[in-house]
């Protein structure tokens, strides 16, 4: 098994299950401290010109990245959770799939071949494990909320900049205090909402918030 696991072809599947098992530790090693990683990853992500599938609304039908990130359930479920069943699926069926390889033919798939063969195989399970994991969160067993009741609540911008034109994705607290991700565009086309940007949001168009920036700090999501 280690002579498999340490093999020049499975090193990208093996580093990848390490992660995997590194995310783990240091969620729980988070939440020993009363902290977590899950609520604070969105933070840390690289900025996008296009938004991620929403929980609330629709998805902007001429963005096929939406609806490719919509397909792996990008915002219905913490990107955190989908990265580690990206991570455990990605090493497992490169590995199941090499051991059998070295099995029938004797040898193993270069991993120059292997890597992206496996990579796309491992979307479709991607897929599965976040619509699981979508229904066995706590917040899907709340009370079920419009899409127009969320108007007037505070948001954070969690994923990209919004802009004219180009929604962002962006965190909110319904009335039952539990979160959703929505799609938010500067209700002014001259504005701009970076990550980490708490805005109001004011009205609906489809799938998409119009929003202005909250100045009101005793309105600060934080609070709620």
């Amino acid at each position: 098994m280690l002579e498999l696991l340490l093999a020049s072809e499975n090193l990208v599947f093996s580093i990848a299950l390490l992660l995997m098992l590194l995310l783990g530790v240091l969620e729980l090693v988070a939440l020993v401290f009363g902290g977590s990683m899950t609520s604070s990853f969105d933070g840390v992500l690289p900025e996008v010109e296009l938004s991620p599938h929403t929980e609330v609304g629709q998805l902007d039908a001429d963005s096929a990245l939406s609806r490719f990130f919509g397909w792996l359930r990008i915002g219905e479920v913490p990107l955190l959770m989908l990265l580690v069943v990206f991570l455990l699926s990605f090493g497992l069926l490169g590995l199941i799939l090499q051991s059998m390889l070295q099995s029938v033919l004797g040898v193993m798939a270069p991993a120059w071949l292997a890597v992206p063969a496996v990579f796309v195989l491992s979307l479709p399970a991607v897929r599965l494990g976040g619509g699981v994991l979508q229904r066995i969160m706590p917040r899907d067993e709340t009370t079920a909320v419009t899409s127009d009741s969320l108007l007037g609540r505070i948001a954070v911008i969690t994923l990209g900049t919004a802009k004219h034109q180009y929604a962002a994705e962006a965190r909110v607290k319904d009335q039952h205090g539990y979160q959703h991700y929505v799609q938010v565009e500067p209700d002014n086309a001259a504005e701009t909402f970076t990550q980490g940007t708490e805005v109001l949001l004011l009205t609906r168009q489809g799938g998409i918030y119009k929003a202005i920036k909250n100045d009101n700090p005793h309105l600060s999501e934080t609070d709620r």
